[in-house]
């Protein structure tokens, strides 16, 4: 009997050490909105970020009709009518991360307000909802670079806060994520050869379709695609004139902007702002 209870009082001040280690319970106070425009989920409660990334609409280049179309659906969301969930896929650095704070910028002011939640804090989204539920502001819910595996804890809350859980999700509250993958998922060649042909129809693979469905609850998706020379040109000349070199890009200014995409190997935006930087700063 004194070896039970030595036993036992040895396992309950292990679990008291163990339980001082996990996470605390997601607090489920709202903060002040009106504190800032803009906040991340970490460790189970809402943290202001008063200093994000200015950036504005009309800074975007190359990508106009993507732009158009969510920001069409962010007035619909910000005026109080029906608007979609929105996955944001492909090219890196073509401005699905900056299309999406620049969105805040301009509609902050009617009541917009953006929650970033890592892959990792998606598992809390009933908690963020309950946070949000019957307020006056409008909020984004921002995933970047998200992408996933099946066993992943995120993955299984994503999809039922999307559309398959018996809670109700806040018609103030939209989900825009950003991926590099349109599926979210890694796909592999034997996935595609589990795909059955009946007759004439194809029936894909049940992992396959397990890849799909995540996407689909998006109501809204955009694609972004890689920027010609001359539109990387243009968006490089268009940062330069932000930094104050004025007038149009003559040939050394090209040429060294040419170069510094060719060794990065890629002509994207982020390429071109990041030419801008160093151009200018060397001047």
């Amino acid at each position: 009997m004194d070896k039970l209870d030595r036993f036992l009082d040895r396992a309950e001040r292990l679990m008291e050490r163990l339980e001082r280690t996990l996470p605390k319970p997601a607090q489920l106070s709202a903060p002040d909105w009106s504190a800032a425009h803009a906040f991340r989920w970490e460790q189970g409660r809402l943290v202001p970020v008063p200093q994000y990334h200015h950036i504005r609409l009309v800074d975007l280049l190359g990508i106009e009709n993507q732009k158009q179309l969510i920001e069409q659906n962010t007035r619909q969301f910000v005026q109080g009518r029906p608007a979609n969930n929105v996955l944001l896929t492909g090219s890196r650095g073509t401005g699905k991360s900056s299309l999406v704070k620049a969105l805040l910028n301009e509609y902050a002011q009617d009541g917009l307000r953006l929650i970033e939640v890592s892959k990792l804090a998606l598992a809390d989204l009933p908690h963020i909802i309950a946070l949000v539920a019957g307020c006056q502001e409008r909020f984004i819910l921002y995933c970047d670079d998200l992408s996933f595996n099946a066993e992943e804890p995120g993955y299984q809350a994503l999809k039922a806060a999307l559309d398959g859980s018996l809670v109700a999700f806040s018609d103030n509250l939209l989900i825009y994520a950003t991926s590099n993958r349109r599926h979210l998922m890694p796909e592999y060649m034997q996935e595609n050869l589990a795909t059955q042909h009946v007759g004439e129809e194809v029936h894909p693979a049940e992992s396959v379709e397990e890849k799909i469905s995540l996407s689909e609850r998006f109501g809204l998706w955009v694609s972004f695609y890689p920027f010609s020379q001359d539109e990387y040109l243009e968006i490089a000349a268009h940062w330069l004139r932000h930094f104050g070199l004025l007038g149009e890009m003559d040939e050394a200014t090209r040429r060294a902007a040419l170069q510094w995409a060719l060794a990065r190997g890629s002509r994207s935006g982020r390429v071109g702002w990041q030419f801008a930087r160093d151009w200018a700063g060397r001047r």
